[in-house]
């Protein structure tokens, strides 16, 4: 009960800050068909009953492959892209009529096993993505394959102000009445930026992307996945990349890559700091820069832990409200997650690193360095040559870094009157 309890509070901001955004979701017809499906539709309906506009792009791949299986048709593909001809066009309506009735099915299935049974949830769609032939390329005839042409952003809106979910198909139709196969990243991606959308969710088999070593990539800009997107070549990761930067570069704020295969991954993505996949942010979700006096509460939070534990000395916050000017932070997504503080000491040239703290859960990332280097490099601008620091319990971190041992008598007569014998800290110099 407690996590759960823990969990919700955690959470509320995002609940607060997601209310009213437009989102567009795409999940590809292997999400559909895997087993998780059913806690997804979960987690969209809890979405939308926290009041979030939803765009749902669903895809259907798999499922045109079994019909073509059944009818003794082989699927072909140019580019990673299917060639429709006119018999691959039969299974493709058919596949994703079929899909697209049972995912409203389930939606609708879903909100009556759910606390908000009794409440209505209309799943709406409609000719809403206007396309055009993909035409020839390379000498093959992609046939009924096309691309989004236009997306009817007046009508998805007003279906979304009627509080309803909007279902889109990978299917796009030409003024002429053609009926072309596209591709659901494209739909997806394409609705993100006509909408004008907050977040673009992207569902791949994978939880994110993944660098050279497997680790996760949490956070990218759009120029940074350009060139991920050369080490991957050709393939499925590559192209949820390619949609994120794209929309990313259209405008959308914040484009995710989530896993369909772990429960719970949308959410954690969207209700948790760090998420749980990749994201593609127009913005720097994490950046180092100068405290403000709104920053004051936030530095409160993170510092007060230390100096209970007498790692830090004790600051009111009318101290800090004073010597706001003096601090650098390091900012993750509203959140403090660390600083450091530089004092120029009177009748000299140097300065005191003091107030250096870094939540805990954020010690691995070199921040701390980030932190000691911009302090560094603000002690050069102001024309000191030595910087001092006084510590309890990191005096190997310090000596790490270039700072040497020294003596109360080598501070500055302004700063060794003030030494407190009590905490009998080792004092640090460091020449710049």
């Amino acid at each position: 009960m407690l996590d759960y309890v823990n969990w919700l509070r955690h959470a509320s901001p995002y609940i607060n800050q997601h209310r009213d955004c437009t989102f567009v979701v795409m999940l590809p017809g292997e999400g559909v068909a895997h087993p998780n499906f059913g806690n997804i539709v979960h987690d969209l309906v809890l979405l939308h009953s926290l009041g979030v506009r939803l765009v749902l792009v669903h895809g259907s791949r798999p499922q045109i492959e079994a019909r073509l299986a059944e009818r003794g048709l082989s699927p072909r593909y140019h580019n990673n892209l299917r060639v429709t001809d006119g018999a691959a066009l039969e299974c493709v309506m058919d596949a994703v009529g079929r899909l697209r009735v049972e995912i409203e099915a389930r939606l609708s299935m879903d909100m009556a096993a759910s606390p908000m049974q009794g409440a209505r949830l209309r799943v709406a769609g409609g000719n809403l993505v206007t396309a055009r032939p993909l035409g020839v390329h390379d000498g093959i005839d992609y046939h009924h394959t096309g691309e989004v042409r236009r997306i009817d952003r007046k009508g998805i809106q007003r279906l979304l102000d009627e509080r309803s979910i909007v279902l889109l198909s990978p299917l796009g139709y030409s003024p002429t009445g053609e009926i072309f196969n596209l591709a659901c990243e494209d739909v997806a991606m394409s609705a993100a930026i006509a909408l004008a959308a907050d977040k673009l969710v992207l569902y791949g088999e994978e939880a994110g992307l993944l660098d050279d070593n497997e680790q996760l990539v949490r956070e990218l800009r759009p120029y940074q996945a350009r060139a991920h997107l050369q080490r991957l070549g050709a393939c499925y990761q590559a192209e949820l990349l390619d949609a994120a930067a794209q929309a990313a570069e259209g405008g959308v704020r914040r484009s995710h890559i989530v896993s369909f295969q772990n429960n719970g991954a949308l959410l954690t993505e969207l209700f948790t700091r760090d998420g749980g996949g990749t994201m593609v942010a127009q913005e720097q979700f994490e950046r180092l820069r100068e405290a403000t006096i709104d920053d004051v509460g936030g530095l409160l939070e993170l510092i007060r832990p230390l100096e209970e534990q007498g790692i830090l000395v004790r600051r009111s916050r009318e101290v800090l409200e004073t010597e706001i000017e003096q601090f650098s932070i390091v900012e993750r997504d509203g959140l403090i997650i660390a600083c450091a503080a530089l004092y120029p000491l009177p009748d000299s040239q140097a300065g005191e690193l003091a107030c250096l703290a870094v939540n805990p859960q954020y010690r691995q990332g070199g921040r701390g360095d980030e932190l000691l280097a911009r302090i560094e490099q603000r002690a050069k601008t102001l024309g000191l040559n030595q910087l001092f620091v006084l510590t309890t319990r990191t005096a190997h971190w310090f000596q790490e870094r270039g700072f040497v041992t020294c003596g109360v008598e080598s501070l500055p007569s302004s700063r060794a009157s003030l030494y407190n014998f009590q905490r009998n800290s080792k004092v640090f110099v460091k020449s710049l």
